[in-house]
């Protein structure tokens, strides 16, 4: 029978670092704590962190049998969970195809969460993990392991149940009064625009790097001339959308900033306030690099980036860190200009993330929606929640440059 909600446990083990390796997995009921799964396997000769991997992959496997649709992984390993929730890089090559596949597999789930704990509160999947590596250097079993009882996960009255049914009144509260999203019904009924926050997306103008078709990140590479002319381009065709607006937000970055320039001095000159959180990918050592020189050089770490948006390239940023903090951005201006219009100048890889979240839309939209240098994309917010994506990638104002 398919559970809801399950907890992973999982750990990985070398003996020598790299060494002869295993590693244990364990599926939990999360009220009970009642055992569901055990997965554990020897790898042959491979590294702690490999082993690690390879536990939690083992485990979001089984959970995926279970047919869990939630789920928890409790891991005492700080670098795979960090990793995982895309706060730390993968500069270690060996681990970015392990990352791309447990990331695969957490896709197949509607949510998971990565936690860290200590050691002694994993000794199950440690068990395992090191019962393994035993039977793959041919030792006698261990004596039988006594049936463990189900234990509580987190006891009635935890700090982590307390949260819980915080959330929980949170989320009545939401569906009672209508703000959650998921509750809201479907209609083909337009909204009254009045009542949204209007986003007026716009990409900067082209710059060299653009024209030779270069990883241009955290650069601050200037607008050609040809940039220029688009940004003037652009800013006639905000005015056409928006002749005033409340507010013209930016990348710090100078080619949007020049852009949002040209656009506030037709809108009714509001200053141009910069965020940072609108800055485009951190790409790292591929900065400035064309896709074939990535390619020659980094093949196996291009194609984990490729294939998980949780994986940064090396010493860069994740898209999952990009989504994090331009729904940051996009929250602020939200609450803060409720029923106006609000210009947005950013990059390609910011903006591509708010319009795949405002589609509902899954990571394979980011490589098979192109966004050109100076369009225009436009989506209405509501305070219910709901979206309204009106125009991606306008560039009718284009097409004399």
């Amino acid at each position: 029978m398919a559970v809801r909600a399950v907890v992973i446990e999982a750990d990985g083990g070398s003996r020598g670092n790299p060494g002869p390796a295993g590693y244990g997995a364990v599926v939990r009921d999360p009220e009970t704590g009642e055992v569901l799964a055990e997965r554990s396997a020897g790898i042959g000769t491979a590294t702690n962190n490999v082993a690690e991997y390879r536990g939690l992959i083992a485990g979001l496997e089984a959970a995926a049998e279970l047919g869990a649709a939630e789920v928890e992984a409790r891991m005492d390993s700080k670098l795979v969970v960090e990793q995982m929730c895309g706060r730390w890089q993968i500069k270690h090559p060996g681990l970015r195809p392990l990352a791309a596949q447990a990331a695969g597999l957490v896709g197949r789930f509607a949510a998971v969460r990565f936690t860290w704990i200590p050691r002694e509160r994993n000794r199950h999947a440690d068990a395992l993990a090191n019962a393994a590596m035993d039977a793959a250097a041919g030792r006698a079993p261990a004596a039988p392991r006594a049936a463990e009882p189900p234990r509580e996960v987190a006891g009635a009255d935890s700090a982590a149940r307390a949260a819980a049914r915080e959330v929980a009144a949170r989320a009545a509260t939401a569906k009672a009064t209508g703000t959650d999203p998921a509750t809201i019904p479907a209609s083909w009924e337009p909204r009254p625009t009045e009542e949204g926050t209007r986003l007026i997306l716009v990409r900067h103008g082209e710059t060299e790097r653009t024209v030779q078709k270069r990883y241009s990140g955290r650069g601050d590479v200037p607008l050609t001339e040809r940039g220029r002319a688009q940004a003037r381009a652009t800013a006639a065709r905000v005015a056409e959308l928006a002749p005033s607006v409340a507010a013209v937000v930016s990348s710090p970055l100078s080619r949007c900033t020049a852009t949002a320039e040209a656009i506030a001095a037709l809108v009714g000159n509001p200053p141009v306030r910069p965020d940072d959180d609108l800055i485009e990918c951190d790409f790292g050592i591929w900065e400035g690099r064309t896709f074939a020189e990535v390619r020659d050089g980094w093949p196996g770490e291009l194609d984990a980036w490729l294939a998980s948006t949780r994986i940064g390239p090396p010493e860069g940023e994740s898209f999952t860190a990009v989504t994090e903090r331009t729904g940051r951005a996009v929250d602020r201006l939200r609450s803060a200009y409720p029923g106006e219009t609000v210009v947005v100048v950013s990059h390609v890889s910011p903006i591509k993330l708010v319009l795949r979240d405002a589609l509902a839309a899954d990571d394979a939209f980011l490589h098979r929606l192109y966004l050109d240098t100076a369009g225009v994309s436009v989506l209405d917010l509501y305070p219910d929640g709901g979206v309204a994506v009106r125009s991606v990638n306008d560039t009718a104002h284009l097409s004399d440059l």
